[in-house]
């Protein structure tokens, strides 16, 4: 593939800058890895050492308690372990493989005992995240990561069935596949707060979530272009804006930064409407100001994933990624 020139990207938001425990965060996400019988491979050692999951962790949650940032970073270094298999591994081009290992983790959200190492390291991250939290916020968070990993499933049928999806399809596939929205429900537990059903249901408050995702989701594209070119994965934005449009590959990334730009302007439009729309729902004092913090949090999540593209070697150095497909499904999947 030819050199791709990638556009100057509008970010409009701030940087509340890192959380200063992000170190020891760090060092607890593989000490924790290791108690749960998640050992790396080498190639899968560099791979996640590249990722820096505590990085984009402590740019997302700035001002997060030890313990909750601990929380947070394993959970993502859970998250990009999954990612890696299905998207590098033999689980990821094996629809019937793809769709008993999603169902054994998903039944362990619904609190089935676990048998692999991921799964019972998935149990542990479940407990930890849910104590406490209340019905809704266990619905919402058990809703948000099941689609997340089913999203798996829908592309290994699709790589089987030798199809690309179309960009119509597209758009709530990648809200889902990104998994950022579980990391929206956990910024509820940053805050300290934990929202009603009627803070949740709000029009703008959905929008300003599809909004934080959607960039999350085509910053990501954009930025991992290079190495999912290289994988051959079609289920990019970018390739897909090449392929429906007929534009050359820099004309798509060009494209692409223009609609990254107008994501940021609906996350800040979403921001307006829903400090209009919690007076109207009647919604006031710490309910009011709870949602308007977590509003402030997800528009962070948009900055924060924006700077951790710009600063992990998983997205700027993409020459180094990738040494050879999986040829076999993972020990961490299996009991």
């Amino acid at each position: 593939m030819s050199k791709i020139v990638l556009p100057a990207l509008h970010m409009p938001f701030r940087s509340a800058g890192c959380n200063p425990r992000m170190e020891i965060a760090g060092k607890a996400a593989w000490d924790w890895a290791g108690e749960n019988g998640l050992s790396l491979s080498p190639a899968a050692r560099s791979r996640m050492l590249r990722a820096r999951p505590e990085l984009w962790t402590s740019l997302v949650f700035p001002q997060a308690s030890q313990n909750h940032l601990d929380l947070f970073s394993q959970w993502l270094f859970w998250v990009l372990l999954v990612d890696d298999e299905f998207d590098d591994g033999a689980a990821g081009r094996d629809p019937r493989l793809c769709e008993e290992v999603v169902a054994r983790l998903v039944h362990v959200l619904d609190g089935s005992g676990p048998g692999s190492p991921m799964e019972y390291a998935l149990g542990d991250l479940r407990e930890r995240a849910c104590r406490g939290r209340s019905a809704g916020w266990i619905r919402q968070f058990r809703r948000d990561t099941a689609s997340w990993l089913w999203t798996y499933y829908a592309e290994a049928v699709e790589r089987a069935a030798g199809r690309k999806p179309a960009r119509a399809d597209f758009t709530d596939h990648r809200r889902d596949s990104v998994a950022v929205r579980p990391f929206l429900d956990l910024q509820e537990i940053a805050e300290g707060t934990d929202l009603p059903e009627s803070a949740r249901g709000l029009p703008s408050y959905i929008a300003l979530r599809n909004a934080v995702t959607d960039h999350a989701g085509l910053c990501n594209d954009i930025c991992s272009l290079e190495k999912e070119s290289v994988l051959g994965y079609g289920h990019n934005g970018v390739l897909l804006l090449q392929r429906d449009r007929g534009y050359t590959l820099q004309e798509a990334v060009n494209e692409a930064g223009i609609q990254l730009s107008r994501t940021a302007e609906r996350i800040q439009r979403a921001e307006k409407d829903l400090a209009r729309e919690t007076g109207a729902a009647g919604l006031a004092g710490p309910v009011r100001a709870a949602l308007l913090d977590c509003a402030r949090s997800h528009r962070g999540l948009a900055r924060g994933t924006f700077d951790h593209h710009a600063r992990a070697e998983r997205y700027t150095r993409p020459d180094l990624v990738r040494a050879g497909w999986q040829d076999a499904l993972s020990p961490h999947f299996t009991a």
